[in-house]
């Protein structure tokens, strides 16, 4: 359960529009120090506030939280003690995830892995009822809609400005990749401001404008309602693409699948990275490295 410091971290991570991964745990099987109800919030760097099992237990808990905050998918996680699973498990069904965590010392686990990434941001400029409509409609359909400046890592630009400080704001979010820029105009004056703007072509070409899908919209919230659309299957398009899994590395002491995260213990060894479960196998490692097989 969330609460005291725990949540006060939380709240700080969503108005920092931080991701992060809330990991609870839902079953614990004897034995075990871990309740359920206990709770963490998992970084993007695998840093963990909060308690959810010992030091292996975490591990898991780490590398399948990225893989999570990758998909934007809630993952069910059941860690399992030893090499093998026990046949028949009824929960070892579609949907969830089971991993055999061979220095998991208690009894199984199971912990709900959610997501929590911030709202995609839309960048709205102007004054006018158009960016009126998009503000007010936004959040609506999951998106977070603010005034300020274009940057890296926006979902979209749209300018409503009526001509005040358009070329500047154009070309910032194209050099900075914002997936979809719009610029609320007519045809003839968005070719002219197109024309205007310092970039080379094929960034040029990357402005919709008139912004949004031709849905003949007339009125100011009809118009934002297209642009919406469009900024929405821009977004689609995206989360549909595979997404690279997370980095991950095997343990050289118990052999346990690990996230190559800043949080996670590691050694430099051979002119390579080892890294670790927890820090009891990373000394291990370091006391005797000769003593594990295919390293050293």
């Amino acid at each position: 359960m969330i609460t005291g410091d725990l949540a006060t971290e939380m709240q700080r991570l969503l108005e920092a529009r931080e991701p992060f991964v809330q990991a609870t745990v839902v079953r614990a099987a004897a034995p075990t120090s871990v309740r359920p109800g206990d709770a963490a919030l998992v970084l993007a760097d695998g840093t963990v506030h909060g308690f959810v099992g010992g030091v292996c237990a975490e591990s898991s808990v780490r590398l399948h939280a990225a893989r999570a905050m990758e998909t934007g998918e809630p993952i069910l996680l059941r860690l399992v003690p030893g090499a093998e699973a026990p046949a028949g498990d009824p929960i070892a069904q579609d949907g969830v995830v089971v991993v055999n965590n061979p220095c998991l010392s208690g009894g199984a686990l199971e912990i709900f892995l959610e997501p929590r990434t911030p709202a995609p941001r839309v960048v709205v400029l102007g004054e006018t009822p158009v960016a009126a409509a998009l503000a007010d409609i936004g959040p609506r359909v999951g998106l977070a809609v603010d005034s300020g400046a274009p940057a890296d890592g926006d979902l979209a630009l749209v300018v409503a400005s009526h001509g005040r400080d358009e070329e500047r704001a154009l070309e910032r979010a194209l050099r900075a990749g914002v997936p979809y820029v719009g610029l609320v105009a007519s045809r003839r004056r968005g070719a002219a401001v197109l024309q205007a703007l310092d970039v080379d072509d094929a960034l040029r070409e990357r402005v919709d404008t008139p912004a949004g899908l031709d849905v003949g919209a007339r009125t100011a919230a009809e118009i934002a309602l297209s642009i919406l659309a469009a900024i929405v299957a821009v977004r689609r398009r995206r989360v549909a693409l595979p997404a690279e899994p997370a980095a991950a590395a095997v343990d050289p002491v118990c052999g346990m699948e690990v996230a190559i995260a800043a949080a996670t213990p590691r050694l430099e060894h051979g002119g390579a990275t080892l890294y670790f479960c927890c820090e009891g196998c990373r000394d291990a490692f370091a006391a005797a490295p000769a003593r594990h097989a295919g390293v050293g």
